[in-house]
């Protein structure tokens, strides 16, 4: 599969992602390995994050953009990820049909993939999945989160620069932003940008602007603010420029030294406590503290020892 990889086969890379995504232990054990094969090769795409609330048009902005990248040369993979439903625990996983001129491209690699309940807006196994993608040639990565919130911030921690789109028209523009969000957003684009709401948009932007350039008030990177529309073109081409100009204005290399630290230490989190689940007693101790018989506290101290 590595060779196959390396070489860009997109049916090597599919299968790559569904066994790092795969929660069977040999399939655990395999993908690990595949992935300390791989990492020689991985790290120098453009990992471009983008998230907005439900109905923004991540999805149709994500083909404009995507579309104008592969024309100027580059190899683009989109990794969408669709919500989890918490009654059926299945997704509609539609990215590809919302994206179907980009998915018809042989220089794009579209892969949707359920957030499994995930907090961060991204699936469970998205950083696993950039660095395959990154192995197969693949030199942009666009990772489209679920919508945003105050939790799902997770993006801003795997990519390069972290792109959210805004509307305009929809009330009080100022109401839509959430302090956590714009304190690591790099750049806003408010998308729709066309027809009668062209000027909707520019007032929108208008008001963007001036509240983070408070918030952002002596920084080394105040996130600029653009208008684009997926219909026209205008102002896709404006914000992968905001794209580059950010990657040049940071310390890239510190960054993902950041990043990967982080990664590791979610990862212990998660394992620490798969095993603290599987131990014997973890049952009996969660059905005495739920039977009020134990405090929480006493039975974490018993799971932990």
């Amino acid at each position: 599969m590595k060779d196959a990889l390396l070489a860009g086969k997109r049916g090597a890379l599919a299968r790559a992602i569904t066994l790092v995504e795969s929660k069977r232990a040999d399939h655990r054990e395999q993908a690990s390995a595949l992935l300390e094969e791989l990492m020689p090769h991985t790290g120098d795409a453009i990992r471009v994050g983008v998230t907005g609330v439900p109905g923004v048009g991540k999805s149709t902005f994500i083909e404009a953009l995507g579309l104008k990248l592969v024309e100027a040369g580059h190899r683009v993979a989109v990794l969408a990820v669709d919500p989890t439903s918490v009654r059926s625990g299945g997704s509609i996983l539609g990215d590809k049909t919302r994206m179907e001129l980009l998915s018809r491209d042989p220089r794009a690699f579209i892969r949707p993939s359920p957030s499994g309940g995930t907090l961060g807006g991204v699936a469970a196994r998205t950083r696993e999945t950039m660095l395959l993608c990154e192995a197969a040639g693949y030199d942009v990565v666009l990772v489209e989160t679920v919508g945003v919130g105050q939790s799902e911030l997770a993006v801003s921690g795997m990519t390069d620069t972290f792109l959210v789109l805004m509307l305009a028209g929809a009330g009080d523009e100022l109401q839509g932003i959430k302090r956590g969000l714009m304190e690591v957003a790099d750049a806003l684009v408010v998308h729709k940008a066309d027809g009668d709401n062209v000027v909707n948009a520019g007032r929108a932007a208008a008001s963007y602007r001036h509240a983070l350039h408070l918030l952002h008030a002596g920084t080394d990177w105040e996130p600029p603010v653009s208008t684009a529309s997926s219909i026209t073109g205008e102002g896709i081409d404006e914000a992968w420029q905001v794209v580059l100009s950010h990657r040049d204005a940071v310390d890239l290399a510190e960054k993902r030294r950041t990043q990967a630290r982080s990664w590791l230490w979610s990862m212990v989190d998660e394992g620490l406590r798969r095993r603290v689940r599987a131990r014997p007693d973890a049952q009996a101790i969660e059905d005495a503290v739920v039977a009020g018989t134990l405090p929480a506290t006493v039975g974490a101290s018993r799971l932990l020892e």
